[in-house]
Parts: C-alpha cells; structure tokens; sequence
C-alpha cells in the first residue's frame, strides 16, 4: 500500500520557512506590523526554535556590534566603517548598500536582545565589554532561546509549525515567477503540509556537509556548522529560479582540529598567536606571498581567506601540525601584572573566561581536550582550516541576489526585480534574510536577527499591498508533489525485501550513501580538503558530469522512515547547492579568494577583468543554467 498521510493546508499572509536568528528577526518584525492590521504570520521550523539555527548551542559573543549610542567600552563605528571592514574581508566584492543597511539598525537589535534578558558583559564603569573591535562578550548559552522565546511570544502557538521539513516552494499556476507558498511534511506525524501566503520568507540557514568533511569514520557528523543545516533556503529559491550570487564565496574556518572550537576571543581577547610545527610564526613569514594579492594583501585587517592561504603555504610545505599558543598567550597577559596575588587573580579569571568561551557554544571541544589530556593553559592546540561551507552570515557571501533598501541600492541593480521592496529577491513574493540574502557577509548573529527584522517589515508591506491576492494552486499540482516527496518511504517498501540486508540493494540508494557520493565528487574536483581547495575548468566540467549522474539517482532515494525521508531531501537539497556552486566557481576565471579556494588554470587575482559578481540562475522552465555578470558598485569611498 502507498504510504498514506493526512493534507493540512494552512493559509496566511506571511509565511517564514525557518526559526533561527533571521526567522525569529522577521517573526518579532512581521508580527508587530501585521497584528494591527489583521493579518495573520505563520512560521514553520524543521525542529524547535528553541534551539533551531546556527546559535543552537549558544554564543559566546556578539560579533556584530557598532557601539554608535556609546554603550561599549570603546568603539564608536558607523555603518560607513562597517561597509569598508565587510568590503576588505571579502575581497573587495559585496553589495554595500545591503552591508550599510544592516549596519545602521544592528545596534538596536542587541540591545532588544538585552531587555529580553540576555546578559551582556559589562566593564566597572557599566560598558559592554568588546572582545573585538566590532564584538561584544556575553552569556549566551541561552542566547538563542531568550530570542526564541521573543518570537514565540508574539507568534502565538497556533501560528508555529514545529518539526515540518519543507521540501519545496509553490509557484502560482498563473504566474511561475510569482510564490505563493510552500509544501513539506511532519517529521512526526503522518501529514502533509501546504502553506500558501502572500508573501514568504525563506530563511533556513546555509549549508554544511555538502563537502567531504574533516571529520569522518567515527566522528561523522563533527562539523563547525550545524550538521542540520542543508542549504535548504539556497535549494529552494534555485527551483523556483531566484538569481543566486556569490555562490563561491564558501567559507573555509580555521578552528580548532577534530572538535571545531572556536578561536575568534583566543585571537582577539588574548591576543594569541599561530605558529607552524617549527615555531614560525606564518603571517610573518609569508607576507610578501599574501601581498601578492594587492590591495587586499596589504589591507588590515588582512581577509580572512588570506591568513588561511598563509596557513596553507606552510601545511603544504610540510611544516605542520598548526598550533595556537594558547600557553603563552596567558602567560604574556598574567605577566603584565607585576603583584603575584593580583597575577594569580587575574590567570584564574582569564582561565575561567578562556573555558566558558567553549562551554557557551563548543562543550565538545571542552571534552576533546579532556579526553585527550591537553590544558591549554599548558599545552598549545592544533588548529586547521576545515572544509567548506556555505553561508551569507559570516566571512562567506552566498545568498539570493536581492532587492536592497530605497534609499541606498544603486539604480544599476534595480531591472532585476520584479518590483522593488527591501530583501525580496527576483521572483516575486519571495524574500530571505539571513544566510540567505547574498554578497553581505559578516552579519553574524546579531546582523542576521537585524536582517529578518527588515525583511519580515517589508513582506508585510508587499501582502498589504497585493491585499485582494489569492494563490492559485491547483489539486492536481499538491496531489503531485504529495506523490514526490513520499516517494522514497514507498521505493523501500516496495523493495526492502529484494536483498537479505536492507542497506544494499540494487534498487534504491539510502541517503546516508548519496550524502557520501556528493561529497566525493565536490571534495576531488571542485576543490576540497583533499587537493588542498584547488580546482580548475577540466575537474569542474567533470563534477558537474558526475553531479548530473547522482541528480538521475535521486529519484531512487529510499527512506525506511520519516526520520530517515527528512535525510533524503536534506541531500538533494545539499545537491542543488553544489551545483550552483560548480558553476559559479567554473565562470568566475581567477582565483579571488585563496584560502577558500584555488584555480589552477587562474592563479592569480584580476581585479580590473573580475571586481563583479558572478550571478547563476536556473530556469525551471527549460531547466538549464544561465550565468548572469552584474557590477560591483562602490557607494562608501575608500
């Protein structure tokens, strides 16, 4: 018997896919602007919000933060500054006018999260404590479920969806650039959900594992980015044909190895230094290569992608293992204090702070040195780049080529849009935010909750306005899709028994193997941890072939179960957005971002051919690929 579940359709004006930091953002926006009118927000989560997201675990910093009230112990930047520091990291390519608008309303979103009942670190004259120039230092092991908590409260429960995998958008039978909804199934429970709305918001974070990670065999699953983020809001805004961007610009982090703890406050709060095997310090020793790349090579604070390419030129050559001295790092701060009992005071509080920085969002990496008996007080740590990873949020730019603010986007950007209202992206109705809204990095936590906040205030100006809208989607089109989306339960039922074990056969393909076959073919030819992140034209062309082989494979995914049928959309979601990352990679024909990734065939960076973004679309209706060039437009001086 095919299997069987209940449709639920639920109507709204503004539909959010997703509840982690921008989901809540637009959640807390959206509803405050449509409750006076009577209009109706619904939000769907594939888990909890509580702890859905990024900031599951917790934080234990806010890295976005201007300070432009005076709040902080030092630092009063303005959106302007934050636009030139967003523009050097990524290598001198971001849409500024949507970094600026970010900027401008961030401060306001830390300290709602500070009358929420966030604690922020404070200083004896009663300043937020920076652990950078543009960080604030918090207890945030509870960050994400006091912002949660917000959103619920204004959501009311009969307007969340909880543990509901959307696994496609709905487009309007009158108009496929119009979306109109979206449709997915209860991880839980034997039912089949359709969403239709007036406007949607696609904020389900970016996308891990879509690389051979680092770490495999019995630590699968360790990742720097939450393992349950699948790409899922890149995937879906392709199949209905929003323009992405930026979709090289994968992030590549140095962290800590094997348990990917955080050394952003080692770095910044203890000024600790990296050094290779031999004690070399290779910012040092490899700065005329890093000034290669000019201007950015020069540039303080140097990218990101350029101090992991400096760290790569040593592993190459053989000099690691990469260590953080961690050791002498609390030594050089406890001996700035000539008292022995005040030096103690203070070694035991920097110790104290030094843990809590990963008992608020890595305890695995507290207990990896605790299996391993490493104290970093005494002994340095390994530290390693790791393998890629999408992302719109922190020093990666994918996303939707979207709409920017009225006053701010240049005119040039301005024919992409079916009309103009802030984050929506090329198709009509469609917004996102977040991970999703590309070529503005470095909205981190605080940033992304800023950006929901924008977008959910503008689909609810667009639902206003197309009041008299009603979407159109036929029965035939939900009974179809239905059909797809269980395929895999019904593939195992009818096959489970072709073979003395389930797990192989000939008929079907379990999403746990297709998960693997994807990371090959990305990790060999279109530059992962195996070739040192290099890649050229002839290994893409043949990634794209061996992707188009795995795409006619994923009708033949199986699920034994629900739990296992949210997997196998997971993967073909993963596989959408490795496709669309080939082929941005494969048309940009220089190497800008080294660290991130190398072409052989360009090795250098080309700034006077390549300073633009690289845009891909797919067409849905003649389902190919189209490669779109839009300029990069400076609106901050230099």
């Amino acid at each position: 018997m095919p299997y069987e579940a209940e449709i639920k359709e639920v109507e709204a004006d503004v539909l959010i896919l997703g509840g982690g930091m921008s989901g809540c953002g637009a959640a807390v926006e959206a509803c405050y602007w449509a409750k006076p009118l009577g209009m109706k927000v619904v939000l769907v989560d594939k888990a909890a919000i509580d702890r859905s997201g990024a900031v599951a675990m917790g934080l234990s910093a806010i890295n976005t933060y201007l300070g432009m009230s005076g709040r902080a112990s030092y630092g009063q930047w303005t959106p302007e500054d934050f636009v030139k520091y967003v523009r050097t990291d990524l290598m001198g390519i971001v849409r500024e006018d949507l970094v600026y608008d970010v900027a401008r309303h961030v401060d306001s979103s830390v300290h709602l999260f500070e009358k929420w009942g966030l604690p922020i670190w404070k200083d004896k004259d009663g300043k937020y404590v920076r652990e950078g120039p543009w960080q604030v230092m918090i207890n945030g092991e509870s960050y994400k479920v006091i912002v949660a908590e917000a959103a619920k409260s204004v959501l009311d429960p009969e307007n969340i969806y909880e543990r509901v995998m959307i696994t496609h958008l709905l487009t309007d039978d009158n108009d496929p650039n119009r979306v109109c909804g979206a449709v997915g199934f209860s991880v839980r429970e034997d039912k089949f959900y359709v969403f239709k709305a007036k406007a949607v918001i696609c904020a389900m974070g970016g996308a891990v594992h879509v690389f051979r990670p680092r770490s495999t065999g019995e630590g699968l699953g360790r990742a720097w980015y939450p393992p349950w983020n699948a790409g899922s809001t890149y995937a879906l805004m392709a199949q209905v044909g929003a323009e992405l961007t930026c979709m090289d610009v994968r992030f590549v982090p140095a962290r800590y190895k094997d348990g990917y703890g955080p050394v952003g406050a080692w770095f910044l709060l203890f000024k600790c230094k990296a050094t290779n095997a031999f004690g070399e310090e290779y910012m040092v020793t490899r700065k005329a290569e890093v000034e290669k790349f000019q201007p950015y090579g020069s540039m303080k604070p140097m990218p990101t992608c350029l101090r992991n390419h400096a760290m790569l030129l040593d592993m190459r050559e053989g000099k690691g293992p990469i260590y953080m001295r961690t050791p002498e790092a609390i030594q050089a701060l406890a001996e700035e204090i000539p008292d022995e009992k005040e030096r103690k005071k203070k070694f035991k509080e920097l110790e104290a702070e030094a843990w809590e920085d990963f008992l608020d969002m890595t305890i695995t990496q507290a207990l990896l040195w605790a299996s391993m008996n490493i104290d970093p007080a005494v002994e340095p740590s390994e530290i390693m780049p790791s393998e890629p990873y999408f992302i719109g949020s922190h020093a990666g730019a994918s996303g939707a080529w979207v709409c920017g603010p009225s006053d701010a986007m240049p005119d040039e950007y301005k024919d992409a849009f079916p009309a103009l209202y802030n984050r929506m992206t090329t198709v009509m109705g469609l917004f996102t935010c977040g991970d999703g809204a590309g070529a503005s990095g470095h909205k981190f936590s605080s940033g992304s909750f800023t950006e929901g906040r924008i977008a959910g205030k503008a689909a609810v100006k667009f639902a206003r306005d197309h009041k008299d809208y009603t979407p159109a989607v036929s029965e035939e089109r939900i009974k179809k899709l239905k059909e797809i989306v269980y395929r895999p339960l019904n593939l195992y039922e009818q096959y489970k028994d072709a073979t003395t074990r389930p797990e192989i056969n000939p008929n079907y393909i379990r999403p746990k193997m297709f998960m693997f076959r994807l990371q090959k073919i990305m990790d060999e030819y279109v530059g992962g941890i195996s070739t040192y992140y290099t890649t050229s034209e002839k290994m893409i062309e043949q990634g794209l072939k061996l992707l188009q082989f795995l795409k006619e494979d994923s009708e033949k995914l199986a699920a034994e179960d629900l739990h296992e049928l949210q997997r196998v959309w997971e993967n073909i979601h993963r596989m959408w957005v490795a496709e669309a990352h080939a082929r941005t990679i494969l048309a940009r024909k220089e190497t800008r971002y080294p660290g991130y990734y190398y072409r052989a065939d360009y090795p250098e960076l080309d700034d006077a051919n390549w300073r633009k973004f690289v845009n891909v679309r797919y067409n849905p209706q003649t389902d190919e690929w189209e490669v779109i060039e839009r300029p990069y437009i400076q609106i901050v001086p230099e």
